[in-house]
């Protein structure tokens, strides 16, 4: 048996049957290009998958080492990569700029971190493993382009020609002359490895003169102001200052190229990942650096808590009371996994949780009420009794007591609502009302909210709490 075929044996042991058999036909059957980077999503709908159970097998396979995860920085504009990172511990807090779009960007969490599959050299060698030996056009399909850019699949040269104008291969410390007839548009002259681009926007009479033009390419990630030209005869002199190969290529801002990078799908984010239980069940330790600050946009929590826990301890004593507890936590476990959550911490009798997004939190809530309303009448009394409060907003991801954690007012907010609930509703922020996802949740569930204003400890203004009956 090949190594690869025993890590398969492996996988199958914790991922689902039919998820493993489609990752296994990707490894020994597709395209070289389609082993790296790997979206998980597209993954998961291109074979008709669940999107949790795909993402956990490939977690799963990441953890055996038939697969490199990658983070990468991501410009929200064209969706280029700007950076790529073999840990979540070497993303930087301060700004990232795409030369491209000519925008410095500080990134988040949400939408500007990607997080990737590329098969392992173990298992099969690709292409990508060697980006400098790629072709140019395929180094911008592999490499440059983020996950989230739907590349066509049969004819991406052919679009690809439509704005493309001129390319070249630029060996370390060499230089190139490119020699072409500038159309009126707006030209960019963009080097994919480097990050460098020149605008410039040709406009007015044609001219016969020809104009000449000096590029160097480095590692300084710069953008020059945009030139303006007449459309006519130009001469670029490129020269390479990096220690590898560049790609200079000269392309045309035209609606090709605008429709080509519009083509976008959805893409596994940071923020998805470190809501998923069985990242942080795997990577319990090893996900941000003890100084990293890093920020999230929008992120759901959900705390929960044992009305009157004490009084259990008290009444049915400690063994029996503690074997209750356990068991209420390990039903809560499961369907903060089974919603796309994830537990960041017990706190006591408490429990933290945070969603990707407010209607799966409410769905785990409504979910979490039934379950320990089962529970009790299975044992014909109401020893335990949850109480649930949701809030949505920003916050700071954070590495706290050897345990990845949140920090901030959201995470405040959501704590303390939770302790305004009662045993038999759920109390939930407007935020979170507002969601349309909750909405219909609940608009399905028959469940009407009432609203009523409350103030909050630490909170200046009032707020109004939204009681889920």
């Amino acid at each position: 048996m090949s190594e690869a075929q025993s890590l398969f044996s492996v996988l199958r042991q914790s991922a689902k049957s039919d998820i493993v058999d489609a990752i296994e036909r990707l490894v020994h059957e597709a395209p070289d290009r389609k082993l790296g980077r790997v979206n998980a999503l597209a993954f998961a709908a291109g074979h008709g998958l669940d999107d949790e159970q795909t993402i956990n097998a490939f977690l799963h396979a990441s953890r055996l080492g038939l697969f490199d995860m990658s983070w990468n920085i991501l410009c929200p504009g064209c969706g280029g990569v700007l950076d790529a990172n073999t840990s979540l511990k070497t993303v930087q807090s301060d700004q990232y700029t795409c030369a491209l779009c000519a925008a410095g960007y500080e990134p988040t969490l949400d939408e500007m971190v990607e997080v990737t599959f590329t098969v392992s050299p173990r298992i099969r060698h690709i292409e990508a493993h060697n980006p400098h030996t790629l072709p140019p056009l395929e180094y911008f399909r592999q490499i440059y382009w983020g996950s989230g850019v739907d590349m066509p699949e049969d004819d991406y040269e052919e679009k690809v020609d439509e704005f493309l104008l001129e390319t070249l291969e630029l060996p370390a410390g060499e230089k190139a002359v490119i020699s072409l007839q500038l159309p009126e548009g707006f030209i960019i002259i963009f080097e994919p490895v480097t990050h460098a681009a020149q605008f410039i926007d040709v406009k007015g009479p044609p001219t016969r003169e020809r104009t000449a033009l000096s590029l160097v390419f480095d590692r300084g990630h710069q953008h020059r102001e945009t030139l303006e030209l007449q459309p006519g005869p130009v001469r670029v002199t490129v020269e390479n200052h990096t220690g590898g190969r560049t790609l200079p290529s000269v392309c045309i801002a035209n609606d090709a190229l605008h429709d080509l990078l519009g083509k976008r799908r959805p893409f596994l984010t940071a923020k998805r990942i470190l809501s998923n239980q069985v990242f942080r069940d795997i990577y319990r330790t090893d996900t941000l650096g003890v100084d990293q600050r890093l920020k999230i946009t929008s992120l759901t929590f959900l705390f929960t808590d044992l009305r009157g826990s004490t009084e259990l301890y008290e009444r049915v004593g400690d063994l029996a009371a503690f074997d209750l507890v356990k068991t209420h936590f390990g039903i809560l476990h499961e369907i903060v996994s089974a919603e796309a959550g994830a537990v960041v911490k017990t706190i006591g009798d408490a429990v933290m949780a945070t969603f990707p997004t407010p209607d799966r939190a409410v769905i785990a809530a409504m979910r979490m009420r039934e379950a320990m309303r089962s529970l009790n009448a299975d044992r014909g009394n109401e020893d335990l009794l949850l109480k649930i409060g949701i809030h949505e907003g920003p916050c700071i991801a954070v590495s706290l007591n050897e345990r990845q954690d949140y920090f901030g007012q959201t995470v405040n907010i959501a704590s303390r609502v939770q302790h305004l609930a009662t045993s038999h509703e759920i109390f939930a922020t407007r935020s979170v009302l507002d969601d349309p996802g909750a909405s219909r949740v609940l608009a399905a569930s028959g469940l009407m909210p009432t609203s009523h204003p409350v103030a909050l400890r630490g909170i200046t203004d009032q707020i109004n709490i939204f009681t889920i009956p």
